[in-house]
């Protein structure tokens, strides 16, 4: 897919789920990565996986609940070579009764999974008039992680469900206004995906559930990784303000969906494992 262009692809969240994904692909395609994540261990972690496979990789530490990181994160990849991708992948969801949504809460969900991408992808676009021309068609270009969720309501999910359908809003302002410069911003919008490693925590109802749409299985991370690497790429180079519902077909019609997501923590606070198991390993 890639070819003989290696671009610079800078990808938040990396270090799990679906960002981990997105990154090992782009590194099989031989892309160099600069990757973000809150939790320094294992972001460390896949990032050395990966160098040890060969993949140029920078690692880059940062809080996107601070409105000054993205700037920081954008000069931090910079530093490590012209960017040409952007993916928006961190995200976090808390399981919390609308009776129960705090201010606390509210703004982390809001300011990770709505203001950081869209923060990052302002400041990623100042810096195109910089870009080498001789660019391949297709770059640069913006993919945002977004979600089914961001289709339909659900308890307990408030915070979340409104960041995604803020999120893709984004995607399509931003597509609007940064096409005549060149950059391209479309969104994947995953459903329910289940990690492997998480399986043993699922009842088969659960895992039944997840799997009731059309094409009649679970989603895989990699179901997601290969729909951002295509859209990322020259193949789409005529797509722009789109939202690609990666989700076996569940957009389509209602489902017998769960309604509670298992285990979830629900509090935010300063410290990495909290911020890293509220990100979605089963995510919609």
């Amino acid at each position: 897919m890639i070819e003989t262009f290696r671009p610079h692809v800078l990808i938040t969240g990396a270090a799990s789920g679906i960002g981990k994904e997105i990154a090992c692909q782009f590194a099989e395609q031989g892309a160099q990565l600069s990757l973000v994540d809150f939790n320094e261990e294992s972001l460390h972690s896949v990032a050395d996986d990966l160098r040890r496979g060969g993949a140029e990789v920078n690692s880059i530490t940062a809080d996107l609940r601070d409105p000054r990181t993205p700037v920081q994160v954008i000069e931090s990849a910079f530093v490590f070579g012209e960017v040409h991708v952007l993916i928006n992948s961190a995200g976090v969801y808390p399981a919390v009764p609308l009776l129960d949504i705090t201010a606390e809460v509210w703004d982390a969900v809001q300011s990770i999974n709505v203001r950081a991408p869209q923060l990052l992808t302002v400041e990623f676009a100042k810096r195109m008039n910089n870009l080498d021309e001789g660019l391949p068609l297709g770059y640069p270009a913006v993919v945002n992680i977004s979600s089914g969720a961001a289709l339909r309501a659900r308890p307990g999910a408030a915070p979340y469900t409104t960041s995604k359908a803020a999120l893709e809003m984004v995607t399509k302002s931003s597509a609007l206004e940064l096409g005549p410069m060149g950059v391209r911003v479309n969104a994947v919008a995953p459903g329910f995906v289940v990690v492997d490693s998480e399986l043993n925590r699922l009842t088969d109802d659960y895992v039944s559930k997840v799997s009731a749409n059309p094409l009649g299985r679970k989603g895989r991370p990699d179901d997601i990784a290969r729909a951002v690497l295509w859209l990322a790429s020259p193949a789409a180079e005529w797509i722009t303000g789109e939202i690609l519902r990666v989700d076996g077909g569940s957009a389509t019609g209602a489902l017998n969906l769960p309604v509670h997501w298992p285990e979830t923590r629900t509090e935010i606070d300063d410290e990495p494992a909290t911020m890293s198991a509220l990100k979605a390993s089963t995510t919609e």
